[in-house]
Protein backbone atom coordinates (compact mmCIF):
# COMPACT_ATOMS: atom_id res chain seq x y z
CA UNK A 1 0.00 0.00 0.00
CA UNK A 2 0.95 3.59 -0.62
CA UNK A 3 2.22 5.70 2.20
CA UNK A 4 0.21 8.59 1.98
CA UNK A 5 1.71 12.41 2.41
CA UNK A 6 1.06 12.35 5.88
CA UNK A 7 4.04 9.63 6.91
CA UNK A 8 1.19 7.76 8.48
CA UNK A 9 -0.32 4.38 6.57
CA UNK A 10 -4.08 3.65 6.73
CA UNK A 11 -4.67 1.39 9.23
CA UNK A 12 -1.78 2.50 11.96
CA UNK A 13 -3.13 2.58 15.49
CA UNK A 14 -1.81 5.88 17.16
CA UNK A 15 -2.21 8.31 20.14
CA UNK A 16 -2.67 11.94 19.94
CA UNK A 17 0.83 12.27 21.00
CA UNK A 18 1.81 10.55 18.43
CA UNK A 19 -0.58 12.31 15.22
CA UNK A 20 -0.39 15.81 16.56
CA UNK A 21 3.75 16.26 16.23
CA UNK A 22 4.09 15.26 12.59
CA UNK A 23 0.38 16.59 11.14
CA UNK A 24 0.08 19.25 13.78
CA UNK A 25 -3.31 20.62 15.91
CA UNK A 26 -3.07 19.96 19.34
CA UNK A 27 -5.62 19.39 22.39
CA UNK A 28 -8.46 16.88 22.56
CA UNK A 29 -11.20 18.27 20.56
CA UNK A 30 -13.18 16.36 17.15
CA UNK A 31 -12.18 18.80 14.77
CA UNK A 32 -8.27 19.97 15.00
CA UNK A 33 -7.07 22.72 12.36
CA UNK A 34 -3.44 22.77 11.99
CA UNK A 35 -2.51 25.85 10.17
CA UNK A 36 1.20 25.92 10.13
CA UNK A 37 1.04 21.99 9.18
CA UNK A 38 -1.67 23.17 6.42
CA UNK A 39 -4.06 20.27 7.42
CA UNK A 40 -7.51 19.61 9.08
CA UNK A 41 -7.45 16.67 11.71
CA UNK A 42 -11.29 14.93 12.13
CA UNK A 43 -11.40 12.10 15.52
CA UNK A 44 -14.95 10.54 15.35
CA UNK A 45 -15.66 8.43 18.43
CA UNK A 46 -18.35 6.32 18.07
CA UNK A 47 -19.19 5.96 22.13
CA UNK A 48 -19.38 10.13 21.87
CA UNK A 49 -22.01 9.60 18.76
CA UNK A 50 -24.00 7.00 20.17
CA UNK A 51 -24.69 9.28 23.22
CA UNK A 52 -26.11 12.39 21.18
CA UNK A 53 -27.79 9.76 19.14
CA UNK A 54 -26.22 9.42 15.76
CA UNK A 55 -23.27 7.74 14.37
CA UNK A 56 -20.36 8.53 11.91
CA UNK A 57 -19.22 5.86 9.38
CA UNK A 58 -18.72 4.73 5.74
CA UNK A 59 -22.01 4.68 3.58
CA UNK A 60 -22.41 1.19 2.90
CA UNK A 61 -23.31 1.90 -0.69
CA UNK A 62 -20.70 3.94 -3.31
CA UNK A 63 -22.46 6.26 -5.61
CA UNK A 64 -21.18 6.88 -8.81
CA UNK A 65 -17.78 8.70 -7.69
CA UNK A 66 -17.37 6.47 -4.96
CA UNK A 67 -17.04 5.75 -1.51
CA UNK A 68 -18.44 8.19 1.36
CA UNK A 69 -17.59 8.70 4.96
CA UNK A 70 -20.15 10.40 7.24
CA UNK A 71 -18.86 12.88 9.66
CA UNK A 72 -21.04 15.00 12.13
CA UNK A 73 -19.83 18.00 12.95
CA UNK A 74 -18.48 20.35 16.22
CA UNK A 75 -20.87 21.71 18.86
CA UNK A 76 -22.75 20.20 21.98
CA UNK A 77 -25.49 22.32 22.38
CA UNK A 78 -28.16 23.77 19.88
CA UNK A 79 -27.89 23.76 16.28
CA UNK A 80 -24.62 23.31 14.62
CA UNK A 81 -23.49 26.41 12.39
CA UNK A 82 -19.95 27.52 10.81
CA UNK A 83 -20.36 30.61 13.23
CA UNK A 84 -19.24 31.24 16.70
CA UNK A 85 -16.21 29.49 18.86
CA UNK A 86 -18.26 26.30 18.13
CA UNK A 87 -18.79 26.89 14.83
CA UNK A 88 -14.53 27.28 14.05
CA UNK A 89 -13.92 23.91 13.78
CA UNK A 90 -17.13 23.04 11.35
CA UNK A 91 -15.75 25.89 9.25
CA UNK A 92 -11.94 24.48 8.95
CA UNK A 93 -13.42 21.44 7.21
CA UNK A 94 -15.95 23.42 4.90
CA UNK A 95 -12.92 25.39 3.73
CA UNK A 96 -10.27 23.34 4.24
CA UNK A 97 -9.68 22.87 0.48
CA UNK A 98 -10.20 27.19 -0.49
CA UNK A 99 -7.28 27.01 1.96
CA UNK A 100 -4.96 24.68 0.39
CA UNK A 101 -5.49 22.43 3.66
CA UNK A 102 -6.02 18.01 3.65
CA UNK A 103 -8.16 16.59 5.79
CA UNK A 104 -6.82 13.10 7.84
CA UNK A 105 -9.71 11.29 9.63
CA UNK A 106 -9.08 8.97 12.52
CA UNK A 107 -11.44 7.10 14.19
CA UNK A 108 -11.33 5.95 18.38
CA UNK A 109 -10.91 2.08 18.81
CA UNK A 110 -9.56 2.05 22.04
CA UNK A 111 -6.98 2.83 24.32
CA UNK A 112 -3.52 1.95 25.39
CA UNK A 113 -3.19 -1.29 27.74
CA UNK A 114 -2.82 -0.59 31.54
CA UNK A 115 -3.64 3.45 30.88
CA UNK A 116 -6.20 6.10 29.90
CA UNK A 117 -4.85 7.33 26.50
CA UNK A 118 -7.20 6.82 23.56
CA UNK A 119 -6.37 5.18 20.10
CA UNK A 120 -7.06 5.99 17.02
CA UNK A 121 -7.18 4.11 13.86
CA UNK A 122 -5.99 6.36 10.95
CA UNK A 123 -8.24 5.68 7.81
CA UNK A 124 -6.54 8.51 5.32
CA UNK A 125 -6.83 10.94 3.77
CA UNK A 126 -10.26 13.11 2.16
CA UNK A 127 -11.63 15.88 1.02
CA UNK A 128 -15.01 17.73 1.31
CA UNK A 129 -17.57 16.34 -1.67
CA UNK A 130 -17.82 18.32 -3.82
CA UNK A 131 -21.12 17.73 -5.36
CA UNK A 132 -23.01 17.41 -1.89
CA UNK A 133 -20.77 18.88 0.71
CA UNK A 134 -22.89 18.54 3.71
CA UNK A 135 -26.39 17.75 5.01
CA UNK A 136 -28.39 18.36 8.36
CA UNK A 137 -29.98 15.98 10.43
CA UNK A 138 -31.72 15.60 13.93
CA UNK A 139 -30.00 14.64 16.97
CA UNK A 140 -29.47 15.11 20.74
CA UNK A 141 -27.62 17.74 22.50
CA UNK A 142 -25.94 17.57 25.71
CA UNK A 143 -29.26 18.86 27.57
CA UNK A 144 -31.21 16.01 25.57
CA UNK A 145 -32.88 18.87 23.74
CA UNK A 146 -33.59 18.02 19.78
CA UNK A 147 -31.36 20.15 17.33
CA UNK A 148 -30.16 20.56 14.20
CA UNK A 149 -25.84 18.80 13.33
CA UNK A 150 -23.88 19.34 10.42
CA UNK A 151 -23.17 16.22 8.93
CA UNK A 152 -20.32 16.23 6.21
CA UNK A 153 -19.40 13.92 3.25
CA UNK A 154 -16.02 13.08 2.95
CA UNK A 155 -14.46 11.28 -0.05
CA UNK A 156 -11.16 9.41 0.19
CA UNK A 157 -8.25 10.75 -1.87
CA UNK A 158 -5.47 8.35 -1.76
CA UNK A 159 -4.71 5.02 0.04
CA UNK A 160 -7.79 4.29 2.51
CA UNK A 161 -9.20 1.31 5.00
CA UNK A 162 -12.77 0.84 5.34
CA UNK A 163 -13.18 -1.46 8.28
CA UNK A 164 -16.50 -3.36 8.58
CA UNK A 165 -16.86 -1.73 11.88
CA UNK A 166 -16.63 1.82 10.42
CA UNK A 167 -19.87 1.05 7.90
CA UNK A 168 -23.48 2.26 8.93
CA UNK A 169 -25.59 -0.37 8.68
CA UNK A 170 -28.73 -0.86 6.89
CA UNK A 171 -31.99 0.19 7.68
CA UNK A 172 -34.69 -2.25 8.40
CA UNK A 173 -37.18 -0.59 6.99
CA UNK A 174 -38.15 2.84 5.39
CA UNK A 175 -38.46 5.65 8.25
CA UNK A 176 -39.57 9.44 7.49
CA UNK A 177 -38.09 12.18 10.49
CA UNK A 178 -39.84 15.33 9.68
CA UNK A 179 -37.67 18.46 10.95
CA UNK A 180 -39.82 21.72 11.13
CA UNK A 181 -36.66 24.09 10.91
CA UNK A 182 -33.80 21.57 9.28
CA UNK A 183 -34.68 22.70 5.40
CA UNK A 184 -34.12 25.66 6.19
CA UNK A 185 -31.24 25.58 7.76
CA UNK A 186 -29.60 23.85 5.28
CA UNK A 187 -30.48 26.67 2.89
CA UNK A 188 -28.86 29.26 4.95
CA UNK A 189 -25.80 27.45 5.46
CA UNK A 190 -25.44 26.93 1.92
CA UNK A 191 -25.77 30.68 1.02
CA UNK A 192 -22.94 31.30 3.55
CA UNK A 193 -21.03 28.76 1.76
CA UNK A 194 -21.59 30.61 -1.64
CA UNK A 195 -20.94 34.06 0.01
CA UNK A 196 -17.36 32.99 1.10
CA UNK A 197 -16.77 31.76 -2.79
CA UNK A 198 -15.46 33.47 -5.47
CA UNK A 199 -18.00 35.19 -7.20
CA UNK A 200 -17.12 33.04 -10.30
CA UNK A 201 -17.74 29.66 -8.42
CA UNK A 202 -21.07 30.09 -7.23
CA UNK A 203 -23.81 27.33 -8.14
CA UNK A 204 -26.32 30.22 -9.52
CA UNK A 205 -28.90 27.63 -10.63
CA UNK A 206 -28.71 25.86 -6.95
CA UNK A 207 -28.80 29.84 -5.42
CA UNK A 208 -32.24 30.65 -7.01
CA UNK A 209 -33.32 26.91 -6.52
CA UNK A 210 -32.83 27.72 -2.52
CA UNK A 211 -34.35 31.16 -2.82
CA UNK A 212 -37.23 29.74 -4.28
CA UNK A 213 -37.25 27.26 -1.55
CA UNK A 214 -37.30 30.17 1.40
CA UNK A 215 -40.30 31.70 -0.77
CA UNK A 216 -42.63 29.02 -0.87
CA UNK A 217 -41.95 27.61 2.94
CA UNK A 218 -43.01 31.29 4.27
CA UNK A 219 -45.68 31.54 2.01
CA UNK A 220 -47.13 28.05 3.09
CA UNK A 221 -46.05 28.71 6.78
CA UNK A 222 -48.45 32.03 6.49
CA UNK A 223 -51.20 30.44 5.45
CA UNK A 224 -50.85 28.10 8.77
CA UNK A 225 -48.86 25.05 6.97
CA UNK A 226 -46.83 22.46 8.38
CA UNK A 227 -43.68 22.74 6.28
CA UNK A 228 -40.31 21.16 7.23
CA UNK A 229 -37.68 18.71 6.39
CA UNK A 230 -38.54 15.11 5.74
CA UNK A 231 -35.47 13.29 6.27
CA UNK A 232 -36.04 9.46 4.62
CA UNK A 233 -34.17 6.28 5.28
CA UNK A 234 -34.30 4.19 2.77
CA UNK A 235 -34.97 0.24 3.41
CA UNK A 236 -31.76 -1.88 2.84
CA UNK A 237 -29.85 1.25 2.74
CA UNK A 238 -27.49 3.17 4.56
CA UNK A 239 -27.83 6.31 2.96
CA UNK A 240 -30.41 9.35 3.59
CA UNK A 241 -33.07 11.15 1.23
CA UNK A 242 -33.88 14.86 2.41
CA UNK A 243 -36.37 16.76 1.13
CA UNK A 244 -36.42 20.45 2.03
CA UNK A 245 -40.20 21.12 1.58
CA UNK A 246 -42.71 18.46 3.19
CA UNK A 247 -46.06 19.36 4.03
CA UNK A 248 -46.42 17.23 7.35
CA UNK A 249 -50.78 17.78 6.91
CA UNK A 250 -51.32 16.85 3.55
CA UNK A 251 -48.39 14.31 3.07
CA UNK A 252 -46.95 16.53 0.09
CA UNK A 253 -43.20 16.37 -0.89
CA UNK A 254 -42.06 19.26 -2.95
CA UNK A 255 -38.79 19.24 -4.82
CA UNK A 256 -37.82 22.69 -5.86
CA UNK A 257 -35.84 23.94 -8.95
CA UNK A 258 -33.38 26.67 -9.95
CA UNK A 259 -34.89 26.34 -13.20
CA UNK A 260 -37.79 25.10 -15.42
CA UNK A 261 -35.14 23.87 -18.15
CA UNK A 262 -35.22 20.68 -19.13
CA UNK A 263 -32.24 19.74 -16.97
CA UNK A 264 -33.73 20.90 -13.55
CA UNK A 265 -37.34 19.50 -14.09
CA UNK A 266 -35.96 15.87 -15.27
CA UNK A 267 -33.47 15.97 -12.32
CA UNK A 268 -36.30 16.55 -10.33
CA UNK A 269 -38.37 13.80 -11.53
CA UNK A 270 -35.66 11.42 -11.21
CA UNK A 271 -35.62 12.17 -7.61
CA UNK A 272 -38.73 11.62 -6.55
CA UNK A 273 -39.42 8.47 -8.34
CA UNK A 274 -36.39 7.80 -6.90
CA UNK A 275 -37.84 7.99 -3.71
CA UNK A 276 -41.37 7.51 -4.59
CA UNK A 277 -41.64 3.65 -3.33
CA UNK A 278 -39.56 4.82 0.25
CA UNK A 279 -42.42 7.53 0.79
CA UNK A 280 -45.37 5.31 -0.11
CA UNK A 281 -44.40 2.56 2.53
CA UNK A 282 -44.52 5.52 5.55
CA UNK A 283 -47.78 5.54 7.27
CA UNK A 284 -49.63 8.65 6.98
CA UNK A 285 -53.49 8.97 7.19
CA UNK A 286 -53.75 11.00 3.57
CA UNK A 287 -52.15 9.79 0.29
CA UNK A 288 -49.33 10.83 -0.72
CA UNK A 289 -48.83 14.03 -3.27
CA UNK A 290 -45.42 14.56 -5.38
CA UNK A 291 -44.89 18.02 -6.62
CA UNK A 292 -41.97 19.56 -8.41
CA UNK A 293 -41.32 23.28 -7.45
CA UNK A 294 -40.38 26.05 -10.08
CA UNK A 295 -39.71 29.61 -10.64
CA UNK A 296 -41.57 30.01 -13.41
CA UNK A 297 -44.50 27.22 -15.62
CA UNK A 298 -42.25 24.72 -17.62
CA UNK A 299 -43.31 24.42 -21.54
CA UNK A 300 -45.62 21.94 -22.32
CA UNK A 301 -44.11 18.60 -23.15
CA UNK A 302 -42.28 18.65 -19.67
CA UNK A 303 -45.85 19.18 -17.90
CA UNK A 304 -46.47 16.32 -19.53
CA UNK A 305 -43.51 14.35 -18.67
CA UNK A 306 -44.15 14.97 -15.35
CA UNK A 307 -48.00 14.27 -15.57
CA UNK A 308 -47.58 10.60 -16.94
CA UNK A 309 -45.61 10.00 -13.91
CA UNK A 310 -47.96 11.16 -11.44
CA UNK A 311 -46.40 14.25 -10.45
CA UNK A 312 -47.65 17.97 -9.97
CA UNK A 313 -46.06 21.29 -10.63
CA UNK A 314 -46.31 24.45 -8.34
CA UNK A 315 -45.00 27.84 -9.93
CA UNK A 316 -43.87 31.51 -9.15
CA UNK A 317 -46.44 32.80 -10.65
CA UNK A 318 -46.19 36.92 -12.31
CA UNK A 319 -47.00 38.18 -8.93
CA UNK A 320 -44.38 36.62 -6.93
CA UNK A 321 -46.86 33.76 -5.29
CA UNK A 322 -47.59 30.17 -5.95
CA UNK A 323 -49.99 28.51 -8.42
CA UNK A 324 -50.85 25.01 -8.77
CA UNK A 325 -50.73 23.82 -12.17
CA UNK A 326 -53.70 22.17 -13.54
CA UNK A 327 -53.36 21.00 -16.99
CA UNK A 328 -56.02 18.83 -19.78
CA UNK A 329 -53.96 15.99 -18.72
CA UNK A 330 -54.87 14.70 -15.50
CA UNK A 331 -52.45 14.36 -12.86
CA UNK A 332 -53.15 11.69 -10.58
CA UNK A 333 -53.13 13.01 -7.14
CA UNK A 334 -52.96 10.80 -3.56
CA UNK A 335 -50.82 7.99 -4.79
CA UNK A 336 -50.98 4.90 -2.65
CA UNK A 337 -48.76 1.98 -3.03
CA UNK A 338 -50.38 -1.07 -3.95
CA UNK A 339 -47.36 -3.24 -4.57
CA UNK A 340 -44.67 -1.79 -2.59
CA UNK A 341 -42.77 -4.84 -0.24
CA UNK A 342 -43.76 -3.96 3.68
CA UNK A 343 -41.71 -2.90 5.76
CA UNK A 344 -39.31 -5.50 7.51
Amino acid sequence: MTTPTSGFRPGDILTRAQIHPVLGGSGYAGICPAVEKRNVLVFSDSKVGERYGYRDGWLAEDDDLGPIFTYTGAGKRGDQTFDGAQGGGNTAILEHSRKRRTLHVFVAVGKLPGSDTRTHRYIGEFSLDKRNPFEIGAARDELGDTRNVIVFRLRPIGPYIREASDTLQLAPASRGRFNRTGGRLSRALRRQRRQRQPQVDVDQVMAARDDLADSFEDQEVASGESIGQLELSMRNSSSHLMFELYNQTNNTVYEPTGSAASESITQALAQLLHARRYLMSLDHDQPLNLMVLAPELPREDLRELLAEHGIGIVYQNESGGFSEFEGSTSTPRGLRCLDCPLPA
